[in-house]
This record gives C-alpha cells, sequence and structure tokens, in this order.
C-alpha cells in the first residue's frame, strides 16, 4: 500500500473520532516513512485532528518547530536532502544536537535506514530496514567533527 493512501486512510479514520469528545482515543500523530517504487522515498505525518501532509523532513516533540525551523533552512530550495544515506543520517544528527544543545557520543543515539550498503558486505546496496550499528555512527559522528 502507498504511504500517501496509508496516510489518507489514517487520517480519515482519525478524523471520523474527533466528532465527538466521547469518541476521541487517538490523540497521537503518526510519522509514516517509505520508499515507493514509483515515487521513491516518502514522509508522511497525520494527526488526530484528521490532517495529513507529505514532507521532505518533520519532527515531532516538544521542540517540533525549532526542529522544523533548522530543517527548512538547510532543505530550502531542494527537492530532498542531497548526497547518499551518509549526509542524510548527518543531517538527522546535526539537527538533533543542535536542538537539543549536545553533542552525541556513539551509544548515546540509535538510526534506523532504508537504503545505504548491504548489511552482509555485498555490492550494492539494500532496500531493507536495518539500525546501524555503533561503529557506523560513530563513522558518522567523527564525520560531523571533521565538518566542523
Amino acid at each position: 500500500m502507498p504511504c500517501d493512501a496509508l496516510a489518507k486512510r489514517l487520517a480519515n479514520i482519525s478524523q471520523v473520532y474527533t466528532q465527538r469528545a466521547y469518541m476521541r482515543p487517538y490523540g497521537v500523530a503518526a510519522t509514516l516513512i517509505s520508499v515507493d517504487s514509483e515515487f521513491g522515498p516518502q514522509l508522511f505525518k497525520t494527526d488526530p485532528a484528521g490532517y495529513y501532509i507529505g514532507y521532505k523532513g518533520t519532527a515531532a516533540g516538544p521542540k517540533q518547530q525549532e526542529a522544523l525551523n533548522h530543517l527548512e533552512k538547510k532543505l530550502r530550495n531542494k527537492e530532498h536532502a542531497e548526497g547518499d544515506w551518509t549526509e542524510v543520517v548527518e543531517l538527522a544528527i546535526t539537527t538533533l544536537s543542535t536542538i537539543l544543545s549536545m553533542d552525541f557520543k556513539k551509544g548515546e543515539i540509535e538510526i534506523g535506514i532504508v537504503g545505504g550498503p548491504r548489511a552482509d558486505g555485498k555490492e550494492g546496496t539494500s532496500t531493507a530496514f536495518r539500525t546501524l550499528t555503533e561503529d557506523e555512527i560513530d563513522e558518522r559522528l567523527q564525520a560531523i567533527a571533521e565538518k566542523d
């Protein structure tokens, strides 16, 4: 099922439950991420009121607006984050680090990706979801430190 269709369906269900106060069990926002064979990477966010929209990058939580402002500056006038998966991961880490005003160590952060190098070491890219190892995270943290 395409990500946009799933987001629309979730939003429609949530909207029905907002019509009466006693029927509002879905009080959470959902972020949906997929890699579509036709449209490539997709990111959608739905809210309890039944609103859904596609994004280049998004955030949720107490510092949501600060994170969105940071991403907007970095991704302005771009179709998507440029570069390969390493640069996208570095943008995500930099955004978190900037918004939270802290530097991360490899054991303090978990990162999941779809795509990137195959985990088995063979040639090509993977289309499966996987989490980065601490060594891979440390490589990205070192690359960020070298850029600064």
